[in-house]
């Protein structure tokens, strides 16, 4: 057992529960009465997902982001965060950057744990929601005939990341700071057939989303919104879209809507972008690419996924990976 998905596997027997969604989803729902309660967890880890030389409150930034992103897949409202912090040098900066994020969204923090360790240093957020409509929309609700579509626009984070690693002054804003699409998520809740967020790249997730549904998806790469500041730096050709695909870290919303459903009459937040990237189709579980038309091979690599190595500890930690 080394990688992710293994692990994973392992602990389905023991994730029994209702709530647990059979470990197919990025978030637990809870049902408590008339309420469902959804929960979600991340980590992010010193060196694997962010620097050793990151602003501590760009960690914070992240951290919470990135959970309310899962709440946002879920069309959920937040009530709260649980931290759980490892003590290090700069603890004050974290939490200038926890306030500013926690103000920002408006949620409140309302526990946790801490901890002496590190380095490497490893921070856990448990974000707690509140469903806003019933049934919460899945990971593995797609169904064939519908139209798959992404909010937002890919590659801005992976240019991020690159200006980071390579010390420019090139804006690393979307890598550092990445924003919870909580307003979208509430507005589609009720509309789609299947959500979640675009964490670990677009093609990994659309895989995931497949899976879950028991469905094929096929992408158009050519149809896929690119940053403008991505454009500018790497073009829009097949290479630079296929990277953005793979690339992580954007949190957008990938879902999946009814055929009979246009975005273009939904009313959606202002400054929405949504964009149709493909579609689903009965006849087996894939995920297939194509340009302009033309039948696109997978890249070897879809997205980011963590693995062991028994000799080396972590193997394609993004810090080394992503280039």
């Amino acid at each position: 057992m080394s990688g992710e998905s293994a692990f994973i596997d392992s602990l389905k027997a023991l994730a029994q529960h209702p709530a647990a969604c059979g470990l197919a989803d990025d978030a637990a729902v809870l049902e408590i009465g008339r309420e469902a309660i959804v929960l979600t967890h991340d980590m992010l880890v010193e060196g694997v997902h962010f620097l050793p030389s990151a602003d501590p409150a760009d960690v914070a930034w992240k951290l919470v982001a990135t959970n309310l992103s899962d709440l946002a897949a879920k069309g959920a409202e937040p009530l709260g965060v649980l931290l759980g912090f490892m003590l290090g040098e700069d603890d004050a900066r974290f939490v200038e950057g926890l306030t500013e994020v926690l103000e920002h969204y408006g949620v409140p923090l309302l526990g946790g744990d801490t901890s002496a360790g590190g380095p490497p240093r490893a921070f856990g957020l448990t974000g707690i929601g509140r469903a806003t409509h019933r049934p919460v929309p899945p990971r593995g609700g797609a169904q064939s005939g519908d139209g798959v579509y992404l909010t937002g626009a890919l590659g801005a984070a992976m240019l991020g990341f690159e200006a980071l690693r390579d010390g420019s002054d090139a804006d690393s804003t979307a890598y550092r700071r990445p924003m919870a699409r909580l307003a979208e998520g509430l507005a589609l809740a009720p509309l789609v057939s299947a959500m979640m967020d675009v964490s670990d790249g677009l093609l990994l997730d659309a895989r995931r989303m497949a899976e879950a549904s028991r469905c094929s998806i096929a992408i158009e790469l050519d149809r896929l919104p690119l940053s403008s500041a991505f454009v500018a730096e790497r073009g829009q050709d097949l290479a630079a879209r296929l990277f953005a695909a793979s690339g992580g870290d954007d949190y957008a919303l990938l879902l999946a809507l009814p055929q009979d459903i246009d975005p273009v009459t939904l009313s959606l937040p202002s400054r929405t972008r949504i964009t149709r990237v493909g579609s689903l189709a009965a006849g087996g579980v894939s995920l297939s690419l194509t340009h302009a038309g033309e039948s696109v091979k997978l890249p070897e690599r879809l997205g980011f996924e963590h693995a062991w190595n028994d000799d080396r500890g972590p193997s394609a930690a993004p810090m080394a990976d992503r280039s």
